[in-house]
């Protein structure tokens, strides 16, 4: 915990600071949201087609998902979104022309949540 998925359009691979925005995004869930450093883990997954109302092109998209463990408040939550956009924002360049549409959420994990750790 916290799980964060980040969904991308494969337009924006040369312009989107992944492990940057990883970095950043952890930071701020440790100061918002009040987890523990070594807890985040954010892992990237490239879409290959977007398309917007009734248009095939033109547009690229991100979508951020953060999962956590029960107990924070709608402003917790509200204030990691807001700052989750900010930060794509800071990391995603020029997309030359695309016009970016960017989301994230913040859902609570459930009592069915579990982890395992192995160390190599």
């Amino acid at each position: 915990m916290p799980q964060i998925t980040v969904d991308y359009s494969d337009r924006l691979v040369d312009v989107f600071d992944r492990p940057g925005f990883a970095t950043a995004l952890h930071e701020a869930t440790v100061e918002i949201a009040a987890a523990t450093p070594q807890a985040c883990k954010t892992r990237f997954r490239r879409t290959e087609d977007v398309t917007v109302g009734p248009d095939t092109g033109g547009h690229a998209h991100v979508h951020v998902g953060l999962a956590l463990l029960p107990g924070r408040s709608d402003e917790t939550k509200a204030r990691l979104t807001e700052r989750t956009l900010e930060l794509l924002r800071e990391h995603i360049g020029p997309v030359g022309g695309l016009t970016l549409h960017a989301s994230a959420e913040v859902r609570e994990l459930d009592a069915s949540y579990r982890k395992s750790e192995t160390a190599a």
